[in-house]
């Protein structure tokens, strides 16, 4: 176990990235909270959300940012390695042929850092989780 000097939360990880603080309460707090080389791929992200779901609000749930409208669409976090997107388990398995050179587990798409963000399907996928309320 390994607890944290600023916060004294206990976590098994060792160095366990989490928030010890106030947790972000908008997107923007949530991006600049990350590690700045992280920063612009989160902010890249963010965008290509925001034009594939005009219609979605834009919020903090689950600690990470999500579009919603009437229920959660998709969300997307900065973990150590890559980002992680999440569409939901039905949309990972729809868009498997196309997810092919990432890692996927069940509703999450791991995004690596040392990769173009693949934006065009992060759109489609957004897109069709807001047509079919899936998620």
């Amino acid at each position: 176990m390994w607890e944290c000097p600023q916060c004294g939360r206990r976590f098994k990880k060792i160095n366990q990235s989490h928030y010890c603080t106030k947790r972000p309460v908008t997107v923007d707090e949530y991006i600049l909270s990350q590690p700045e080389a992280i920063q612009k791929y989160l902010t890249e992200m963010r965008k290509v959300l925001k034009e594939a779901l005009p219609e979605a609000e834009e919020k903090i749930a689950w600690g990470m940012p999500t579009y919603w409208q009437g229920h959660n669409l998709i969300h997307f976090a900065a973990s150590k390695n890559h980002i992680g997107l999440y569409p939901g388990k039905t949309a990972v398995q729809v868009f498997s042929d196309q997810l092919k050179d990432f890692s996927i587990h069940q509703g999450t798409i791991r995004l690596p850092y040392d990769q173009p963000l693949p934006l065009a399907l992060i759109a489609k996928i957004a897109r069709w989780c807001y047509e079919t309320r899936e998620n």
